[in-house]
């Protein structure tokens, strides 16, 4: 390695021009580059064992040489007073030059499996060098050299990138480098108090902000949390006292920058940065003791209240110098909702105010309390107003604004402090809160908390005894006395006064709330508060009470904001969660005002048919659910008969009118055969195993006479799609719990579905292949629908139709359509019609290869019998897949492959189109595994392939690896090769179709990528 050695020894005198350093530098940067990744590395025609070498030989000795010279450059600058142009565009070089080393994605010196992944150099690399390394980066000299360097320049921005970048690194040292524990804790003590020094007393410049919270963040993350708390005691204190003060100075710029709404919001990355970081510390009580961190979650989340409210409590929209900002803020209909766009800062604000809910949920319900007073005291001014100058309509809503502004933001960090987001889980009260509402419930009157809950038209300081209530339950009635202000300004015809926003709020709370607190599960915890369960306990007049408030609610909001698209949205969703659960909707269905809302809707009357299709769909949904609430026989009948019966006559109405074709285009027609479509998909979605055999038999009436509509609105199609996605979401909702019987009957409508579908696109030409996706809906939803049909073969909760006792038997005997025929058709229809430039789709290219795996996997002994030009087709895809599309998409051809050559292996008829194609499938996943670089999660499903289409062909295969064995010129490579090929299949001579032999293979193939993986792969 002459350079590195040569521009070392040149030193960096005076007399070494700067051009000549530039030069070194420009050298040994290309250096590192053609060492530092595969993808980098030039094409020379060696293997990537060759270039895997080199770059291992290199970071042991030549590296440590390029980063020691630097070290030395770096110091020889930071002596300088004052650098010239010339000086710190060298400086500034180097720099650069030791960010790159820093960004190293060092090689373990013994490889092992993930040679070829562990060769790519991926984003955000921490810093892992082997143990030569120790001396070399364990000298403190070096950590503090890059402290000393960021100093001196962090005024110029490009060149603080990168000694802030390289302090990061620093931050992420760990490995091997450590010879114990104690050199880690020495190390971390050591950059901590660098850190501190740097940053305490300075103000923080703008290009400063996401390096120093990187740094933060990696030494929390990289270093164990043991190492962590063996630091003396009074340096982490200050360690996070700073993370404290700069986690609110940096979310006060945030706040700023949103309002300046610049391109590029350098604090809001480095705010959600440190937040995560803070998550990471507070969620560790076995290191840290309950309350450790307490005072420093209130100072974080005091900031962020304030942040986001206005003067004086705020500073909301309140520029650096005090000012208030520009007054009218166009917000975009593109521009996603608050609580989705800062879900992740507003969970971690959350769960500080859990950890310091003494402070924080006494904070938030004054802070409501206040607002929704002068917000109540703001409309009736208003209304006084407008009776008293009936015409004037010059009101100044600057007030109103901001009131809206600050109850939008303190509902979402209520709603976010008092319940987590749950995916799929059953959400539980955080136990925090529970604790909180325990710990004090000795101090509480029940009565009084329960007046307070139960009358939101008062103000609760009105109510005697009021500071004696549950703090938790007053935070909740301050929302619902914030939702009451709101229907009373409804009612007293103020609707236009009122913010959408704050509507759309309330509700979000108000599901977000009933699903972790009303009828609140004892079983599911270890202790309970007792105001809880009374307040909200199953059984209780608490939670009848709030039933009946909630289902008043949502009726209100779907007759006033119907034109609110989200908002109603909102709404029937928060319906939805009120009758999911059996227990809730006991209560719901006691409510006279839920009987009136199903009559109106199945009425269609105004103005819930005002509703949009997607609000009507769930609307529908949630009266499915309420439906199978707990009613005597008699009761239900009545239900069933007003909710679905009107649906069903007034659809026969339509259809069955003698001059239906004349008039099925006009408005009023298409709107009730697509509300009817939609109601129907909604009945879909509501399906659960005990309600599935009254849902499936009124459903399959509806699809026999869909059938005839796709005849009707062949040219209309956004309706044939609206027809197929009633039966996409049958299948998909209800097919794993039919009996063979009941399925047949939707195989045998979802078939001739597709015929249908099929005559009245026959032939037609998609002219405008670069159309948007939705012109292909159609191929997608019929790809959906034939996937849901599959899905039967692997989940299936039917008993035989024992969901179905009591509901005609039907024979199944006599008829034979079964999944495979309709979905065999339906491949049919889409095949010819799935063009190359279709699979540019990703989600159509997905569905489509996910279709064609599901049924190689499912019925491969149906593809040898599919006509001969739909057979090539299937195969050229499977082709296509894997040489030119997605890993995903590769990885599902594979997975086909295994049962194709399964099925071969069975039949026996060496001669068939199958066997010959699978002869050609061999040589491509032999190519994949053994010459070409692929992703290593896919050496698993290649292997499979492989060991299967080897046992098929073995002759074949022996072929291959003779010819690719003559084809070497280098004897110790030949005879590598030849060792790990006999390797490889000693576990399996002969290769046969055992479970046994095939894992013993595949650990084989482990061990044979691991040892010539990267032998003929050349570059």
């Amino acid at each position: 390695m002459l350079p590195v050695s040569r521009v070392s020894s040149a030193g960096i005198g005076e007399n070494l021009g700067y051009s000549i350093q530039t030069l070194a530098c420009s050298i040994l940067t290309a250096l590192l580059s053609e060492f530092s990744s595969s993808s980098k590395t030039s094409n020379i025609g060696l293997s990537m064992e060759f270039h895997g070498n080199c770059k291992r030989i290199f970071q042991e000795d030549d590296l440590r040489q390029i980063f020691m010279l630097t070290v030395e450059v770096l110091q020889e600058f930071s002596r300088r007073e004052n650098l010239n142009a010339q000086m710190s565009s060298v400086f500034q070089r180097y720099l650069a030059l030791a960010n790159q080393v820093l960004s190293w994605n060092f090689l373990p010196p013994n490889l092992g499996r993930h040679y070829i992944a562990m060769f790519e150099s991926s984003q955000n690399v921490m810093l892992k060098p082997t143990e030569s390394w120790r001396e070399t980066l364990l000298d403190s000299r070096v950590m503090e050299l890059f402290f000393t360097v960021h100093r001196k320049i962090r005024e110029d921005t490009d060149m603080a990138q990168d000694s802030l970048q390289c302090l990061a690194q620093l931050a992420s040292l760990h490995g091997p480098i450590f010879p114990d524990e104690g050199s880690q804790v020495d190390y971390l003590a050591h950059f901590i108090e660098g850190l501190l020094n740097t940053i305490n007393g300075i103000e923080i410049e703008d290009s400063e902000a996401v390096g120093i919270s990187s740094i933060i963040s990696n030494l929390i993350t990289v270093f164990p949390r043991n190492i962590l708390t063996a630091i003396p005691s009074e340096l982490f204190s200050s360690f996070v006292n700073c993370l404290t003060h700069l986690t609110c100075s940096f979310g006060r710029s945030a706040a700023l920058e949103e309002v300046l709404d610049k391109d590029d919001m350098v604090y809001m990355e480095a705010y959600d940065k440190l937040l995560e970081s803070w998550l990471t510390l507070v969620q560790d009580d076995k290191h840290f003791h309950k309350g450790f961190f307490t005072q420093h979650a209130v100072q974080v989340f005091n900031s962020y209240i304030q942040c986001h409210l206005a003067a004086p409590d705020g500073t909301r929209n309140l520029t650096a110098n005090g000012v208030a900002s520009r007054e009218e803020e166009e917000i975009s209909e593109l521009q996603e909702d608050d609580r989705d766009q800062f879900s992740d800062q507003l969970a971690s604000v959350g769960m500080l105010g859990r950890i310091a809910a003494e402070h924080c949920i006494p904070l938030l319900t004054s802070l409501l309390e206040d607002r929704v007073t002068r917000l109540h005291g703001q409309l009736q001014r208003h209304q006084q107003q407008l009776l008293a100058s009936p015409g004037s309509g010059s009101i100044d809503n600057k007030v109103l604004d901001d009131l809206y502004e600050d109850i939008h933001w303190l509902i979402l960090v209520t709603g976010y402090l008092l319940a987590n987001d749950t995916q799929g889980e059953t959400p539980l009260i955080p136990p925090e809160v529970m604790e909180y509402s325990i710990k004090h419930s000795t101090e509480v009157d029940i009565n009084t908390t329960l007046q307070i809950l139960g009358s939101p038209g008062e103000k609760a300081s009105s109510i005697p005894g009021y500071n004696r209530t549950d703090s938790v339950i007053r935070l909740l009635s301050a929302i619902l006395r914030v939702s009451e202000v709101e229907s009373r300004a409804i009612r007293a015809n103020l609707t236009h006064l009122l913010s959408p926003q704050m509507g759309k709020d309330i509700v979000w709370f108000l599901k977000r709330w009933a699903k972790t607190y009303l009828l609140v599960d004892e079983k599911l915890y270890d202790q309970i508060s007792l105001p809880f369960n009374t307040a909200f306990g199953a059984d209780t007049e608490g939670s009848q009470w709030i039933v009946g408030y909630l289902l008043e609610k949502v009726i209100s909001n779907l007759a006033v904001w119907s034109s609110e698209q989200d908002l109603a949205n909102d709404t029937v969703q928060l319906l939805v969660t009120l009758v999911e659960r059996r227990e809730r909707a006991n209560l719901v269905i006691q409510c006279e005002n839920w009987w009136n809302l199903a009559k109106q809707f199945a009425r269609r009357s105004p103005p819930l048919h005002y509703l949009s299709s997607s609000v009507q769909r769930t609307l529908m949904k949630a009266l499915v659910l309420g439906g199978f609430a707990h009613m005597d026989t008699e009761t239900k009948q009545q239900y069933w008969t007003e909710v679905l019966q009107p649906l069903q006559q007034r659809f026969l109405n339509v259809i069955n009118q003698e001059n239906f074709q004349q008039i099925c285009q006009e408005e009023e027609v298409k709107q009730e055969i697509t509300a009817t479509l939609e109601a129907l998909c909604g009945i879909a979605e509501a399906t659960q195993i005990d309600n599935v055999a009254i849902l499936f038999n009124f459903l399959m009436d509806f699809l026999n006479n869909c059938i005839g509509l796709m005849e009707v609105y062949k040219n209309t199609p956004e309706t044939v799609n609206l027809i197929i996605e009633v039966f996409v979401e049958v299948a998909h909702k209800q097919i794993c719990y039919l009996g063979e019987a009941k399925a047949m009957n939707l195989y045998e409508a979802c078939l001739t579905l597709l015929q249908v579908y099929s005559k009245n696109n026959l032939g037609r030409q998609r002219i405008d292949v670069t159309a948007e996706e939705d012109q292909y809906q159609d191929l997608l939803l019929i790809m959906e629908l034939l996937t849901n049909l599959l899905s039967k073969e692997f989940i299936d909760f039917s008993d035989t139709d024992e969901v179905f006792r009591g509901h005609e038997p039907g024979q199944a005997a006599n008829r034979s359509v079964s999944a495979a025929d309709v979905v065999l058709y339906g491949v049919n229809l889409v095949l010819p019609l799935m063009s190359q430039d279709l699979l540019k789709f990703p989600s159509l290219c997905n569905q489509y290869y996910k279709l064609i795996t599901f049924i190689c996997e499912i019925f491969p002994e149906k593809i040898p019998q599919l006509p001969e030009d739909l057979f090539k087709s299937l195969m050229y895809s499977l082709e296509l897949g894997m040489s030119s599309m997605s890993s995903e998409v590769c990885q599902l051809c594979l997975e086909a492959l295994t049962p194709l050559a399964e099925q071969c292996a069975k039949a026996q008829e060496t001669d068939s189109s199958l066997f010959l194609a699978t002869r050609h499938f061999l040589k491509m996943v032999f190519d994949m595994l053994v010459l070409q670089k692929h992703n290593t999660e896919m050496t698993t499903a290649a292997g499979e392939a492989f060991y299967t289409l080897v046992c098929l062909h073995q002759a074949e295969y022996s072929e291959l690896v003779e010819t690719l064995l003559s084809s070497q010129q280098d004897p110790v490579i030949y005879q590598r090769l030849a060792d790990a090929f006999n390797k490889l299949t000693a576990s399996s001579t002969p290769p046969t179709l055992d479970r046994k032999q095939k894992m013993a293979f595949l650990k084989s193939l482990e061990e044979f990528m691991a040892n010539v993986g990267g032998l003929l792969c050349v570059k």
